[in-house]
């Protein structure tokens, strides 16, 4: 049987999503673990991107083969019962077998958040990267919207050796201000994302919210196609996979 879940997670103590030879402390290794005591045999869990260490997760959208078949409340019981207190399993439905979380994605959204100003976001601070420099967030939304399209993001892609293309689409690009919590997002949903796009994107954005460069400019950086071209790579901590989408067609077993 394959099951579609959920996930939700802090990422701050983990070493990523990733199963890795060496360490067992990832979020894919914790639901693995849970997940094959529960069934009796080993199982693979397929999340559908991988998030770095430190990156938090509202809705990572995962998919696992299980030998015997369970109802969603048995699954949901167990796994939350014996998951750590910092990922929690909130959806599991039953889905086609040939499901995959990761080939049938065809949108994802993620969120960046700032904190600015002098408060130190006490209870925030694990989930934001801080800064006190006042950021002009109406050029921030002025170079976002250049992302917008079918582009190479080469320029906002920290992995060098990859073979694979570089061309995305992302639908939506913004950067909005909520005053009461003195924080900024920047929030993109697109087709995929490049190994670091979203924390380099927003890196570059900050820069220009901190007057450092022209929001004209991001057009040139997509073109120059290197990632000298392109601002920092921002701290893992802001970072939050919002959710994904899959066709209507996909998932879910009818």
């Amino acid at each position: 049987m394959n099951y579609k879940m959920i996930v939700q997670y802090d990422g701050t103590r983990y070493d990523g999503w990733q199963r890795q030879g060496n360490t067992s402390n990832t979020i894919q290794g914790k639901l693995e673990a849970v997940l094959s005591r529960m069934d009796g045999e080993p199982c693979e869990v397929i999340g559908s991107g991988r998030t770095d260490a430190g990156v938090h997760s509202y809705g990572q959208a995962a998919n696992v083969h299980l030998k015997r078949e369970w109802s969603a409340s048995e699954i949901l019981e167990y796994v939350n019962r014996y998951l750590p207190e910092d990922i929690e399993v909130t959806e599991v439905t039953p889905a086609e077998e040939r499901f995959h979380a990761r080939l049938h994605a065809v949108k994802k959204t993620y969120c960046y958040q700032i904190g600015i100003g002098s408060s130190k976001h006490v209870f925030q601070r694990k989930y934001c990267y801080h800064t006190e420099e006042p950021l002009q967030v109406e050029e921030m939304q002025k170079a976002a919207q250049a992302l917008v399209g079918t582009h190479d993001f080469q320029s906002f892609c920290s992995s060098k050796r990859s073979k694979k293309s570089t061309v995305r689409t992302i639908y939506e690009a913004r950067v909005e201000l909520d005053e009461e919590s003195r924080m900024v997002r920047c929030i993109f949903t697109a087709d995929g994302f490049l190994y670091n796009m979203v924390r380099i994107l927003t890196g570059t954005l900050m820069e220009v919210g901190q007057g450092k460069r022209k929001a004209y400019e991001m057009e040139h950086i997509l073109e120059a196609r290197d990632r000298q071209a392109a601002g920092m790579t921002a701290p893992a901590q802001g970072l939050i996979l919002v959710n994904v989408e899959y066709p209507q067609k996909e998932g879910t077993r009818r």
